[in-house]
This record gives C-alpha cells, structure tokens and sequence, in this order.
C-alpha cells in the first residue's frame, strides 16, 4: 500500500508540474530516480572532429562533433565513470577524465578545452537540484577560452543593459570552471527577454553583449565562452563568443550568440 500511495503522490506532482509547464522527466531527476545523463560539448577551434567516449566507447549520438558543437544527452550508468574524446574514428583519448560516482538524476557535461599544449577537458556534475513545482530556468556558466582567466557574465533584462552598478550573475568564471562549480546546482532565474554580457573579471568594460533573446521558464542552459578561430592570446572584443548549451533533448541543443559590439 505505501507503494502505491508514493506512486501516487508521484503522478499528483507530475501532473501538476505539466498544468505549470514542467514535466514528468525534472519530477524523476528531482527526486533521484531517473538514470544518470551525459553530453559533450565541442570547444577546440581549428580541432579536429572527435568522437565522445564514455568508458571507453562512443555512445549513439556522441561521434563526429566538430567545433562548437553540442550532443544531446544521452543515459549512462551510476557508478565511477571514465570520459575522454578522441579524433572521429579513432579510441585514443585526445584527452581524459573521470566522474568518481555517477549518480541517478544527475546531469553531467563534458566539454573538449584548448589547452597551452595538449588539448584539455572540462567536466561538470549538475545534481538538478530543482523545487518539484519550480517552472524557473536554470542557468550555468563555464569559461572555455583559453584567452580568458576569468570572465565576469551578466544575465540582464534586455531592457536595462548598463551594468554600472549591478553585481555579475556568474563573477569569476576562470578557465576549465564553471560558476556555480561542478557538483553545485545551477542559478535559477524568472524567464523572460535578456541580454549576456562578459567582461574580464572586476571590470565593467564589456568585450561582450549579446542580442536580446528569450529565455523560457523551464529551460536548462549552460552559457559556455568559446574563443573564436585562433584567438587564444588576448582577450578583447571580438575574441570570445559565448554558446547556449541548451540541456535536455532538443532539435537545437547548441545556440551561437552573436556579439553586438564594435570590432566583433
């Protein structure tokens, strides 16, 4: 009876997060019960296509992802879990890394990084932390431009884009990090009409700022700088772009914001 009971008050939720725009899929990530999910994200410019590995083999979906491209998730198991990715028809990891203990309901993301010699990975463990009858977007920064130490970002309503005296939505955001750092949960912010800004970190100087865009109750983004083409010396307008990683399973799971300043 208890069972059945809890399945439920399950289905009751689940219905009532459908009346308000969120789905059955948030309910079971919330609550720990639907399998661990895993995607890559292609930030290398001028690098080869590559083939995403999850212990050792290229999932359905994860192989030939070139710069700036985005893979849509896919189910892994829980557990420790070996990643890496490697030049498109090959197994020989480019670069590598591990998640110590893949967990149900959690959201993972690995991200192909230029680095000084080698090429470097980036990994965030997202728990989904998410209220069951929240319908609030989340949002999640990551610096993957080897020309930027740290960058500030603004989330601000299109509206009102003078940053002068508002704090950074994301502050901090260094190279290979994202804010809120892996094994955090996301921000959660209203939906609505905005516009990105990033400036070095401290400044209020933009070398940054998107069009105006939407962004929906309910989305799930990943906000990721990439540098463009080779530029992975200095760090001025023009030289960084950020990509929305948008997370979950969608016909568009990657969108490249243009940058609206001078020089870009």
């Amino acid at each position: 009876m208890k069972l059945i009971r809890t399945m439920a008050a399950m289905i009751a939720v689940a219905s009532v997060l459908s009346a308000c725009g969120g789905g059955s899929d948030d309910v079971g990530k919330e609550l720990g019960l639907t399998n661990p999910q895993i995607h890559f994200v292609h930030a290398i410019p001028s690098g080869p296509a590559v083939d995403f590995l999850v212990n050792g083999n290229a999932p359905s979906g994860q192989t030939n992802v070139s710069y700036k491209g985005v893979t849509n998730f896919t189910n892994i198991n829980t557990g420790s879990t070996n990643v890496a990715y490697a030049a498109t028809g090959t197994t020989t990891p480019l670069a590598s890394g591990n998640f110590p203990n893949v967990a149900k309901g959690h959201e993972y993301t690995v991200l192909a990084l230029p680095g000084t010699a080698t090429p470097d990975i980036g990994l965030i463990d997202d728990p989904f932390d998410k209220g069951l009858l929240s319908n609030s977007a989340r949002v999640r920064g990551f610096n993957a431009s080897g020309n930027a130490p740290n960058l500030d970002l603004y989330l601000v309503q299109a509206s009102n884009t003078n940053i002068s005296n508002v704090s950074p939505t994301m502050a901090g955001v260094a190279f290979k990090n994202a804010v809120p750092a892996s094994g955090q949960d996301s921000i959660y912010v209203s939906g609505g009409q905005y516009v990105l800004i990033a400036t070095a970190a401290g400044s209020k100087t933009p070398i940054y700022q998107s069009q105006a865009f939407t962004l929906s109750n309910n989305a799930d983004w990943l906000i990721t700088s990439v540098p463009i083409g080779g530029a992975l010396s200095q760090l001025a307008v023009g030289q960084i772009h950020l990509l929305i990683v948008q997370n979950g399973n969608t016909s568009t799971p990657s969108v490249e914001l243009s940058n609206t300043l001078t020089g870009a």
